[in-house]
């Protein structure tokens, strides 16, 4: 009787190993396909600023010489 109670619970904890490093291994796989997605985007949206950034500087250059002077007058 011991010899067949320690074969079970022997194949149970294999059984247990094997589905808890299946469900590690998916789980790892979701989390990298979650970062990656969310590095993507993060990414296109950073671009998207520099690209807004750099149509406002060069807007600004291109309209600062074009700014009236004020003259200050003493009297």
């Amino acid at each position: 009787m011991g010899y067949v109670l320690r074969v079970r619970m022997a194949s149970f904890f294999a059984g247990a190993a094997t589905a808890s490093f299946i469900g590690l291994s998916v789980l790892y796989k979701d989390y990298k396909v979650a970062h990656e997605s969310i590095s993507h985007q993060a990414k296109a949206f950073h671009d998207s600023l520099d690209r807004r950034i750099s149509a406002l500087e060069s807007l600004r250059q291109t309209e600062a010489p074009q700014l009236p002077e004020t003259t200050t007058t003493t009297d």
